[in-house]
C-alpha cells in the first residue's frame, strides 16, 4: 500500500515540471496519499532535502516555467553505494514510492531504485523530444513555441537587410526543434545530425536563393554541428547574402508552458500515480498516437528514436 510518494526533477529544467509537480500532487492527495517534494533532484534525495507538501504547496505553479524543486546533476548517483544511500533516505522519510521527471539519465536512476526495491515512474521532461517510447516531452510545445517566436522576429529584420540568419537551436541528438521550427517559420534549410553537414550545398542553396531575387534566407541549424558564427561569415563570404549567427540557447528553456504541455504534463501525472498505486514500477510514462501509456523503462532506454523522416520529407517539398 503506497502512503506516501515523493517526487523530484533532474537533469535540464524543462516548461511544465511545474504542472507535472502539481498534478501528482494534487492526484495523490485526491486518493489518501501524502506527497513529499524533493529538492535539487538526485542530489537532494542523497542528501535527504525533502519538503511535506500541501494541497496548497502547489498552487499558482501551473503557470511558472522552470522547476519549484529545482535541479542538479549528480553522475555518482551510478554507484549502487550512492543509491543505497538514497533508498535509506527515503526509507527514513517513509516515502513508499518515487515519481522522477526528467531525461534518460534520471530514467536510469529510477529504474535503479525500483530494483533496489522503491517502485519508480518516470515522466519525461526535456524540451529536445529525444526520449524514445514517447511522442512528445514535457517542455518540447514550449520550447518550439518560442523558437517559432524569435524565428520569426530575425526575419523581418533579416528581409530588411538582405541578410541570412543562422540561428542555432538546441537538440544536438534529437533534431525535433529544428525541424519542426523549420516548418513553422518556412526555413529554407534545416540542419540536424539527421541531414548531416554539407557546407558546400548549403553555400549553393543559397546562392540560387539570391539568383532568383530572394531578399533573405533563414537557416536552423541544430547545437553542436558546427560553429555558427563562421558558418554565418563564410555565408557572406562566398554568397549574396550577410551572414548573421543567433544562438537561441537557453532562452528556449524559460518561459510559462503552453497550453500543450500544461495538460500533457497533468496528463502523465496523473497515469504515474495510477500506476504506482497498482503496484507498478521500473516503468515511463509516454503519450503515442494521443494516448498516455507506460512501458518499462528498459525497454524505452533500448528503443531508437524514431526519426520524423515524414517531417523532413515534408520540409524539402516546402522549400
Amino acid at each position: 500500500m503506497i502512503r506516501k510518494i515523493g517526487i523530484l526533477t533532474s537533469g535540464g529544467d524543462a516548461p511544465g515540471m511545474n504542472a507535472a509537480i502539481r498534478s501528482v500532487t494534487r492526484v495523490a492527495m485526491a486518493s489518501g496519499i501524502e506527497v513529499a517534494g524533493i529538492k535539487d533532484g538526485y542530489k537532494g534525495l542523497v542528501n535527504g532535502e525533502f519538503i511535506d507538501f500541501e494541497r496548497s504547496s502547489v498552487s499558482d505553479i501551473l503557470a511558472r516555467g522552470g522547476t519549484i524543486l529545482g535541479t542538479a546533476r549528480l553522475p555518482e548517483f551510478k554507484e549502487e553505494s550512492v543509491q543505497l544511500e538514497a533508498c535509506k533516505k527515503l526509507e527514513e522519510a517513509h516515502i513508499d514510492a518515487l515519481v522522477v521527471i526528467g531525461g534518460d539519465g534520471s530514467y536510469k536512476g529510477a529504474k535503479a531504485l525500483t530494483d533496489k526495491g522503491i517502485n519508480c515512474i518516470g515522466l519525461p521532461g526535456t524540451i529536445d523530444n529525444d526520449i524514445s517510447g514517447t511522442d512528445m516531452t514535457i517542455g518540447f510545445d514550449t520550447a518550439l513555441n518560442t523558437v517559432v517566436e524569435c524565428v520569426d522576429r530575425l526575419r523581418d529584420t533579416s528581409s530588411s537587410h538582405h541578410r541570412c540568419s543562422v540561428i542555432e537551436v538546441m537538440g544536438n541528438r534529437c533534431g525535433d526543434l529544428a525541424v519542426y521550427s523549420g516548418i513553422s517559420c518556412g526555413a529554407e534549410i534545416v540542419v540536424t545530425s539527421e541531414t548531416g553537414y554539407d557546407e558546400e550545398a548549403i553555400m549553393e542553396k543559397l546562392r540560387y536563393l539570391d539568383s532568383q531575387g530572394k531578399n533573405h534566407a533563414i537557416v536552423i541549424i541544430s547545437e553542436k554541428i558546427t560553429d555558427v558564427s563562421n558558418l554565418a561569415k563564410k555565408i557572406s563570404d562566398h554568397t549574396g547574402f550577410s551572414g548573421r549567427a543567433t544562438v537561441l540557447g537557453h532562452i528556449q528553456r524559460g518561459g510559462s508552458p503552453s497550453p500543450n504541455d500544461r495538460v500533457l504534463a497533468s496528463r502523465m501525472g496523473e497515469k504515474a500515480v495510477d500506476l504506482l498505486v497498482s503496484g507498478v514500477g521500473g516503468h515511463c510514462v509516454a503519450i503515442v498516437h494521443g494516448d498516455i501509456i507506460s512501458l518499462p523503462i528498459n525497454d524505452a532506454l533500448m528503443m531508437p528514436k524514431t526519426q520524423k523522416r515524414h517531417l523532413y520529407r515534408l520540409f524539402d517539398r516546402l522549400v
